[in-house]
């Protein structure tokens, strides 16, 4: 049996168009020495992925919880890690290396996130989920 649709948890992991679930959302890649650039539109479907105006200023939000997340995880794993300790420039040093390491991550995820999950008038549409 041919896969006619695209899932929409892997359409989010590989950063995909939330309309045609086909088309890249970024230009190049996560990690590198350029910036990271958000497409105007779907190079797919033609999308224009910045809804309304100032549309991504959500996406601090977003980008907000995930890392939170990530710096609770962080805090338990160094306190279990470092038998118990209590040094605040350990936790101070390990949290702002995972906040610096995962930056790009949470650029890019947040934006995802908001299109996929929190847009209300983005819908999915198979017709255009197709080569």
């Amino acid at each position: 049996m041919v896969k006619t649709t695209t899932p929409q948890l892997s359409a989010i992991i590989n950063c995909k168009c939330p309309k045609c679930r086909r088309g890249n959302v970024f230009e190049g890649p996560m990690y590198g020495f350029k910036a990271q650039k958000v497409n105007e539109d779907c190079p797919h479907c033609g999308f224009h992925f910045e809804v309304e105006p100032g549309y991504f200023y959500a996406a601090m939000y977003v980008s907000y919880a995930l890392v939170v997340a990530q710096l609770v995880t962080t805090g338990i794993l160094t306190f279990y890690l470092s038998n118990k300790s209590e040094s605040p420039v350990l936790y101070l040093g390990v949290m702002a290396a995972i906040t610096l390491a995962f930056s790009p991550f949470n650029f890019r995820y947040s934006r995802v996130i908001l299109l996929h999950w929190l847009s209300p008038n983005v819908k999915y549409n198979p017709l255009l989920d197709k080569d």
